[in-house]
């Protein structure tokens, strides 16, 4: 049952309401990590954290390498500071190994064909040059390497989350690839205890109050590790216990919290709702089937007013500007007026006309 006890905290030290980052870079450090798995949800993810961001200050931070794209927990793509890139991609890595050691098998991948791969990919990389995605596969198979069958893909994410590249600025609407090495000049070299304190001490801070469990699945560790990273920073933090169950949260944080009433919508894999293993916080049983209906790891994005989920949305984009269809669970009521202003809030950040906003009650 959606808890504002849970919530409202979340939403504040998320800085979806209450002050807001300065800039895009912080928003990223702040929460740790920035769930990036669709580019364009993620882009919004952080600019709605951000004191008046635009999408034009989001991708400058990209081009500033100021923030990447990378593979650095749990195997999929997040935004990270650049900074942070290499020793989150390492403190992570070898969670994935045996689940890498049996795709490369099921996809004919021995260990010469991925020396091979990285050399191909190297070249074409090297000197700080971004390479578009389709390139890298015409590179891969005019080396004899097959990128058919979701090769090509694993190939680029396997070498992502081994450091080896990171994405790099869009080239139009072509992602882009970098080696990460070239790429950040600045990288922090952290050791494994400095590495767990650190992320432990992000997540618990940008993301509380969250359980063990909840932080364990965000970061891929196993608990025992994600243990070990709470046990180093509990100076730092606060326990709250609520329904029986053991949160987390920082302790410098203000004891209450305003802005209860907010009314946002926010992306699709938004930290709000992926940073969590347990969300019955913020959403209703019955409704949590409907952010990801079709069960292909798509999840859509979010309205959310008091801190709960209570519907999604979808948007287009025409030549005209932006038409954004809201779908709510149950009637919204009064609360109509201020989905629009959100959705205003959304074409203002994007830079484009709000040609058109739709209710949908069919859901």
């Amino acid at each position: 049952m959606p808890s504002q006890i849970i919530s409202d905290p979340r939403l504040f030290n998320q800085r979806i309401t209450g002050t807001k980052y300065e800039s895009p870079e912080a928003a990223v450090r702040g929460l740790g990590a920035v769930q990036a798995q669709d580019y364009h949800q993620a882009v919004w993810g952080i600019g709605l954290r951000t004191q008046s961001a635009r999408l034009y200050d989001v991708e400058q931070a990209v081009l500033d390498r100021k923030i990447v794209l990378t593979w650095p927990m749990r195997g999929t793509i997040f935004f990270v500071p650049a900074e942070d890139a290499k020793w989150m991609v390492k403190l992570t890595e070898s969670r994935l190994y045996s689940n890498d050691q049996k795709k490369q098998t099921e996809l004919d991948l021995d260990a010469a064909s991925m020396n091979k791969c990285k050399n191909v990919l190297y070249e074409a990389m090297k000197d700080c040059t971004p390479v578009s995605r389709p390139r890298l596969m015409e590179l891969l198979e005019e080396a004899g390497i097959s990128t058919k069958n979701g090769r090509g893909y694993y190939i680029l994410g396997y070498l992502g989350r081994s450091g080896m590249i990171c994405f790099g600025p869009l080239e139009g609407k072509q992602q882009t690839f970098v080696l990460l090495d070239e790429w950040v000049r600045n990288s922090r070299e952290l050791t494994y205890e400095e590495a767990l304190t650190e992320l432990a001490l992000r997540y618990f801070t940008g993301h509380g109050p969250a359980t063990i469990q909840d932080f364990a699945w965000w970061s891929g560790l196993t608990l025992t590790e994600a243990r070990r990273g709470l046990d180093m920073i509990k100076p730092e933090l606060r326990s709250v216990h609520v329904h029986g169950t053991e949160y987390w949260v920082s302790a410098s944080g203000p004891p209450v919290f305003g802005d209860t009433h907010s009314v946002v919508l926010l992306p699709g894999f938004d930290e709000y709702y992926l940073g969590y293993k347990d969300r019955s916080a913020i959403i209703e049983t019955e409704h949590d089937p409907k952010i990801a209906p079709h069960r292909n790891g798509v999840f859509q994005p979010l309205m959310v007013t008091g801190g709960e989920i209570v519907g999604v949305w979808k948007r287009e984009i025409k030549r005209s500007g932006i038409e954004i269809t809201l779908n709510p669970f149950a009637s919204i009521g009064d609360l109509e007026g201020k989905f629009m202003e959100a959705a205003k809030d959304y074409s203002d950040f994007m830079g484009l006309p709000l040609t058109r906003t739709e209710l949908n009650q069919s859901l």
